[in-house]
Order: structure tokens, then sequence, then C-alpha cells
């Protein structure tokens, strides 16, 4: 049964499996780049390496949050570290991996990252998939 981490994005509660996790961290500050999208928040200096900053709300297409999410899942994505953002991180578990029922419908960008269920307490989480919210791996996915 694999381990996985449970996060808030968005309002919601997601479930990362832990293959997808090299570590999770507090960011410091972000230097914006210029002209990258929407997506990228900026770069972060993290442990002797430059990490790219994932803007999750807006790689799901959602509207943006207060900005105050400061939290990051780092992942490893052909090669490069990403941060990739989260309102908050709650705990680690093991669970099964279920598909997705035919039944359930997602808004905006949840599809595009959607990779199952997992269940915990009789409440159905979302499990994701990290790199399907990095817009370079993302463009070339489709």
């Amino acid at each position: 049964m694999p381990l996985f981490l449970i996060a808030q994005i968005a309002g919601r509660t997601v479930a990362i499996e832990s293959s997808q996790v090299e570590s999770v961290v507090d960011i410091g500050a972000i230097i914006p780049v210029p002209r990258a999208e929407r997506h990228v928040r900026g770069l972060a200096a993290l442990r002797s390496r430059v990490v790219t900053v994932i803007e999750t709300r807006a790689a799901l297409g959602l509207p943006p949050g207060d900005g105050s999410a400061m939290r990051a899942v780092i992942t490893i994505v052909e090669g490069h570290h990403y941060a990739v953002l989260v309102d908050a991180l709650e705990d680690v578990a093991a669970f099964d991996l279920a598909p997705m029922s035919p039944g359930i419908v997602l808004d905006k960008g949840w599809p595009g990252v959607a990779r199952g269920i997992v269940e915990r307490d009789n409440e159905p989480i979302l499990a994701i998939a990290l790199d399907a919210l990095i817009p370079a791996v993302s463009l070339v996915a489709a």
C-alpha cells in the first residue's frame, strides 16, 4: 500500500503519492521571473539550489489566492526541482489508490491532474500528479 501526503490546495483536500515528493518546505523569498507563464510565481533559493516555484491555483486555472501560500512540496521533474505551492500539509498515510468513478465531475484544471481516489475515514480524496502542474511537462503531455 503506497504512502500519500495529504495536502490542501485551493480549499480541496488532495493526496500526493510519496514517490512524487522529495521534501516539504516553507518557501522564503520568491524572485519573479519576467515573461514567465502565469503558472510560475518565480524562483526561490532552497538548500543551495534554485527551484522554480509553481503557483498551483494558476496551474489549475483557478482564481488567484491571497498570495499567502508559502508551504511547498518539492518534486523533481525531468531532472529539475520544482516547489509546488500548497495551502496546508496535513498528514502522511498509506492508502490504496482507486480509479476515478465515472460519475465524478471535476472543474477547471482538476481533471488534468487527477490520478484516482484514496479514501480516508470514508471520505474520498482526490489523488493528483504533481508533474501535471508543471507548465512545460503539461504542454508536452497534451
